[in-house]
């Protein structure tokens, strides 16, 4: 990181002291995304919405506002109010598939409990003519990802002959992660262009992030998708990038004050990540 110092109107001054106040944003960050954003060079920097242990405890009181998140990425994947269904931020734009498969846009009003983000540039890339399995993908990741200690977006654009996905539903406040998995829609699609959104955290940020790899779907014509279980597709194209700055925004409600978040939420993670078979 460098330090720099620099004269400004005060007018510029002043509009960043409100873009602080209302992203409850440091200057930095304002900063280094204006900066991004005049230069046209993109800042790979991993911004989260809450926790995965606040998940795990049944944390999914609404914490940020749609429209923040999407001031600090245009690519990521998050949850909703009482896990009610999966969220999809895509190009910019943020997408709620319902435990019945509808797909619709979210307003930028609506608060959420978890999202992760990022602004998506693919730093390199693999084009494969065809992918047998979900394992399969995971393996060509693997093989993209260059260091343990860092984040990785994932974007996957093909046609997918198979996609198994998984929807949360609703549950009541203060369930579980691991107990509202059991309750998961789980739907299966077959000859669908479309998008994976993924996102790879090392195993050491386990209790803010889903250690290893996380997937949502969504179909190019955006009438279907959700958590990817398991998926085979040809004629595919897979870009990434690194992330190594991580900004997360802690929720400020009272429940998630005074929750104890001591417990190692790995087992129940998994647990809600894995492919339940009906």
């Amino acid at each position: 990181m460098k330090i720099i110092t620099c004269n400004v109107p005060d007018s510029l001054y002043n509009a960043l002291l409100e873009r602080m106040e209302t992203d409850k944003a440091s200057c930095d960050h304002v900063v280094s995304m204006a900066l991004s954003q005049c230069l046209g060079h993109p800042i790979h920097t991993l911004f989260q919405v809450s926790t995965s242990a606040a998940l795990v405890e049944g944390l999914y009181q609404g914490a940020v506002r749609v429209s923040r998140v999407l001031c600090h990425g245009n690519f990521g994947l998050g949850t909703f109010i009482d896990l009610d269904g999966e969220m999809v931020v895509l190009e910019g734009v943020c997408y709620r598939v319902a435990s019945n498969s509808v797909v619709t846009t979210v307003e930028g009003d609506r608060l959420i409990p978890y999202a992760v983000v990022t602004c998506f540039s693919a730093e390199f890339g693999k084009r494969s003519q065809q992918l047998n399995s979900f394992s399969e993908l995971i393996a060509v990741c693997d093989a993209l990802h260059s260091s343990e200690n860092v984040f990785y977006a994932f974007r996957v654009e093909g046609t997918f002959s198979f996609v198994k996905t998984r929807v949360m539903k609703a549950v009541p406040q203060g369930t579980g992660l691991k107990s509202a998995s059991s309750g998961q829609k789980e739907f299966t699609f077959e000859d669908q262009e479309g998008t994976l959104i993924g996102l790879w955290s090392p195993g050491f940020a386990g209790s803010f992030s889903v250690p290893g790899y996380h997937f949502h779907f969504l179909s190019a014509d955006r009438k279907r998708g959700g958590h990817v279980l398991e998926c085979r597709a040809v004629d595919v194209t897979i870009g990434g990038c690194a992330m190594h700055e991580m900004h997360v925004s802690l929720p400020e409600t009272a429940e998630f004050l005074k929750a104890n978040l001591s417990h190692d939420p790995s087992d129940d993670l998994i647990s809600a990540e894995r492919n339940h078979e009906s």
